[in-house]
């Protein structure tokens, strides 16, 4: 491992499992090189026609853009701020963001290839940002934002040991972020790392 900003950096290969979508994985934190490519992924994953051939798009509920390079950059560079990477031979699969607040992390802006969600990258992505946060960061809580009209994704993160708080936060709107229904909204979920 090697230390970026105060914040633990590293590489790592996973070896192939049963699911051989989960084979050669590799996972890093992104560099400051890294923030179009990332933005090109989370774009392609919730926005437009090419969203549309996975199953986390957001297209029916939100227009606008879902992330800038500025704020991918910042991500990036933040302290207590990391952005992990997954990749097979060196092309990027997907992304989260991992945001550290004392024992407790929040994970955002996950993207996953839409040709490539329903074969595990995703899990596994999940799966690696939950250890980060508990073994670099002493994490004992990790906590989300989801759009509550999204069942079948809230279904998905409950089956991964997430747990419903109540607790619902409005949905910014602006100039990049178009909500196309009324009363959408954020639940927190929840999962305890201990």
């Amino acid at each position: 491992m090697r230390a970026r900003g105060g914040d633990v950096c590293y590489t790592t290969a996973v070896a192939a499992g049963p699911d051989e979508s989960a084979a050669s994985l590799s996972f890093r934190c992104a560099a400051p090189g890294d923030a179009a490519t990332i933005v090109a992924l989370v774009e392609s994953a919730y926005r437009g026609e090419s969203s549309r051939l996975g199953w986390t798009h957001e297209s029916e509920l939100l227009g606008g853009t879902r992330t800038s390079l500025a704020d991918v950059a910042r991500r990036i560079a933040g302290t207590g701020s990391v952005m992990l990477l997954v990749e097979r031979e060196g092309a990027l699969l997907g992304c989260c963001h991992l945001q550290q607040h004392g024992p407790s992390c929040h994970f955002g802006m996950f993207a996953v290839a839409p040709r490539l969600q329903r074969a595990g990258t995703g899990r596994a992505l999940l799966a690696e940002a939950e250890r980060f946060a508990r073994a670099e960061w002493r994490c004992e809580v990790v906590e989300m934002r989801v759009i509550d009209a999204r069942e079948e994704l809230l279904a998905w993160y409950l089956r991964r040991g997430y747990a419903r708080t109540g607790v619902y936060e409005p949905i910014p709107e602006g100039p990049a972020l178009l909500p196309k229904q009324s009363g959408l909204r954020f639940e927190v979920l929840r999962k305890s790392l201990v």
